[in-house]
């Protein structure tokens, strides 16, 4: 399922501009937003992933110089470190734990990818997704555009898409994304689900993700530490 029709090749494939990003940087500020990584925002995703039966689940505030995934969940490593270098090969001393990584200013440039083993089908090892993506790395900025949801079954099957970078890159297939929309009027950031492999989200799929971005609009908003359920 798509709301969006095919494309013919060669068009719109360029990142929609966005002219809300600096009111959008002061405003999750003056939130206490989109400059650390929040536990109870990966907490969120870790839910809405379960939910989803998604490998990956992001809550996104994108900025001026890209975007920043306070919440995330992903299949590989420890989320807090993931924009940390990926581990030697010779064994770690028994009993230390790999520090954290320190956070990362939403507008400073920093190592968004860690390479992870070879998959199984021989295409050789892939990135993973970090914390921070550029700006025309992803759906997101669409569904910010749009300022609605964005349902992509199979990424390929629409040129408008499939030109986008974590095609390729990370093996995304599909793609489920609601915007943030506050009670200013603003766009807040994204959430959303994706996929390496197509999948038929539906109906459900998305009810699903339009009632977690509204609910967790809501509770940005309220300031609730601890509230951040699906």
């Amino acid at each position: 399922m798509s709301y969006d029709p095919p494309r013919p090749a060669g068009r719109l494939l360029l990142t929609p501009e966005d002219t809300e990003a600096p009111a959008r940087t002061l405003r999750l500020r003056r939130l206490g937003l989109g400059e650390r990584p929040e536990p109870a925002l990966d907490a969120f995703a870790d839910r809405l992933a379960e939910r989803t039966r998604a490998p990956y689940a992001m809550v996104n505030f994108p900025h001026e110089n890209g975007q920043f995934f306070a919440g995330l969940h992903r299949p590989a490593r420890d989320v807090l470190n993931v924009d940390a270098p990926a581990p030697a090969a010779h064994a770690a001393p028994a009993g230390g734990d790999c520090p954290a990584a320190p956070a990362v200013p939403a507008g400073a440039t920093a190592p968004a990818l860690a390479p992870v083993p070879a998959p199984a089908d021989g295409e050789g090892p892939r990135p993973e997704v970090g914390r921070h993506l550029a700006r025309d790395h992803s759906f997101c900025p669409h569904v910010v555009a749009r300022r609605r949801a964005l349902v992509l079954e199979d990424v390929r099957d629409y040129p408008r898409f499939a030109g986008n970078p974590v095609v390729d890159e990370f093996g995304i297939r599909s793609y489920l994304g609601a915007p943030l929309i506050d009670s200013t009027g603003m766009v807040l950031g994204t959430v959303c689900v994706v996929d390496v492999t197509p999948r038929p989200w539906g109906r459900e799929g998305l009810d699903t993700i339009k009632s977690a971005a509204a609910e967790l609009t809501r509770r940005l908003e309220e300031g609730e530490p601890d509230g951040f359920r699906v």
